[in-house]
């Protein structure tokens, strides 16, 4: 049987805290190791109980969550963060997607959508909150318009992608942006799900992304979403 994955939990609430903390106690698989109540306790936290996963509110005195997820991945790569805001806005999802973030959860989720997302975590795969692909998807359809960054207006012709990404992998990130499974882009491109990895190892290597969150990232300030 494998060893739970062990979770700091971070809020500035008290009782939020409290209440992740008994919540998490009944979920398969998952052990609530510490609290911490900002940014500055969460990163010593962290450092003596080195825990697989960190709960990690944003807006929080002392040290914010974006800086304390920056400082925690820095120290300890082998720990994943998890951000549970009540934010949602353009600006905190990118942030923390930059800072190292590998999931986001609004904190309407319920704890089959949060268990769900330290699990994705602990196995180093990203989960963001259907709430978050859609606020940057909007977005970056109201920024780009119909005339988008790369893809320009109807007619013109397709500027050259970024870091010499070939269309298809300009096709690929799109669709991880929008959050998309490898099955799911498979079946959209019809084309393998093997033919599917090659194409994401690719497209990481190529903009410097180690995982899907940063290619949402990516995606999002390059102007590719809306492709």
């Amino acid at each position: 049987m494998s060893a739970a994955i062990r979770v700091l939990v971070v809020d500035d609430q008290a009782l939020v805290r409290e209440g992740l903390m008994t919540l998490l106690q009944t979920a398969d698989g998952i052990e609530p190791v510490a609290a911490a109540g900002d940014g500055l306790e969460a990163v010593a936290r962290s450092a003596e109980h080195l825990p697989d996963v960190v709960l990690m509110d944003l807006h929080m005195p002392n040290l914010d969550g974006v800086e304390a997820t920056r400082r925690i991945r820095a120290a300890h790569p082998q720990t994943e963060v998890v951000v549970l805001t009540t934010h949602a806005d353009e600006a905190s999802i990118l942030d923390a997607l930059q800072a190292g973030a590998r999931g986001y959860l609004t904190k309407d989720a319920g704890l089959a959508e949060i268990a769900r997302a330290v699990h994705a975590a602990a196995a180093h795969q990203t989960l963001l909150d259907p709430a978050v692909h859609l606020q940057l998807l909007a977005a970056a359809t109201a920024r780009g318009g119909s005339a988008g960054a790369v893809g320009g207006a109807r007619g013109e012709a397709a500027q050259p992608l970024p870091d010499e990404l070939t269309p298809r992998e300009g096709e690929v990130l799109g669709l991880i942006a929008r959050g998309l499974s490898n099955q799911e882009i498979a079946a959209a491109l019809v084309v393998s799900e093997a033919t599917v990895k090659t194409h994401i190892n690719h497209v990481l290597r190529k903009i410097g992304a180690r995982d899907r969150a940063q290619a949402v990232h990516y995606a999002y300030t390059h102007g590719l979403m809306e492709r």
